[in-house]
């Protein structure tokens, strides 16, 4: 089985179809119970990092490697959990820099001047994402982002239907009001241990109200955004032009990884990125 969620074959056996991720000891909804408090702390954290050191800087548009992604987009290796970075090496590749650097974007997290940026494209219905929200990004942000080594840079896709649409402008609505860390976190805890959740409006204005949405009255208003709706279909296009055909993907510097891979794979992923970069990476001594 794959640890990548896959738009492009919703086959019998296939992630998009019905498929459950592999994740340890009690999957997704176990990890988000243990990691759900410090996550929003850290987020919450992190975000104000682009405020006080914010620079906003050239938003690199690349539309010349659709041929770079689709090996790693679609190599699978193992299960989540139980895969070794030795089966997994073999997912990276190299593409070039895509990341923004923009610090007006709501859906960033960590100083835009930082090393090395990760970029992540999601769906949210799609459980191997919730994985790594729940087990793996926690680590990430406590370990290099709040260190100032990485900034996150998170791109929205809908590859598995209308709820994945609306779920999209949903954190984006509540991301124009300063949630996207909390709504992030609310709603990838309760994804279910296998197969697509269902979003109907009534459970993405729930998520709101968890996350603290302070206007409840202009979200919901705000699902109904055809701004926010063609914002979402125009990431969507542009991760299938960059050949991302399956979620979660990865790419830092020059190299892309594929799936929710164990943590130890992304420290390595990110430290190899920190180290082209001039930089020492965390926990290495000086």
């Amino acid at each position: 089985m794959s640890n990548t969620d896959r738009d492009d074959a919703p086959t019998a056996g296939s992630e998009s179809a019905q498929a459950a991720p592999s994740a340890s000891k009690g999957g997704p909804a176990a990890a988000a119970t243990v990691h759900g408090a410090s996550l929003q702390r850290r987020l919450r954290r992190s975000r104000t990092l682009n405020v006080v050191l914010g620079v906003a800087t050239a938003f690199l548009a690349v539309v010349t490697i659709a041929q770079a992604f689709p090996e790693a987009s679609q190599a699978g290796v193992g299960s989540g959990a139980s895969a070794t970075a030795d089966a997994s090496a073999d997912q990276a590749t190299e593409v070039p820099e895509i990341a923004r650097r923009d610090a007006d974007d709501p859906m960033a997290i960590g100083d835009v001047d930082a090393p090395v940026v990760l970029v992540e494209w999601a769906d949210f219905r799609c459980p191997y994402c919730a994985v790594f929200t729940n087990e793996t990004l926690p680590v990430i942000l406590d370990e290099y982002v709040d260190a100032g080594l990485v900034r996150y840079e998170f791109r929205d896709v809908a590859f598995f239907g209308d709820e994945s649409v609306d779920a999209a402008i949903a954190v984006r609505a509540a991301a124009e009001q300063g949630r996207f860390a909390e709504y992030l976190e609310v709603l990838f805890s309760a994804a279910p241990e296998q197969g697509h959740p269902d979003m109907p409006r009534e459970k993405l204005i729930g998520f709101a109200r968890d996350a603290g949405v302070p206007d409840l009255g202009r979200f919901e208003a705000d699902l109904d955004r055809e701004d926010l709706r063609d914002a979402v279909l125009a990431s969507t296009d542009e991760a299938h032009r960059l050949g991302v055909t399956s979620v979660p993907f990865f790419v830092a510097g020059d190299r892309a990884l594929s799936g929710a891979q164990p943590t130890d794979l992304f420290r390595q992923f990110l430290d190899e990125q920190l180290e082209a970069a001039g930089e020492t990476p965390p926990g290495t001594s000086e």
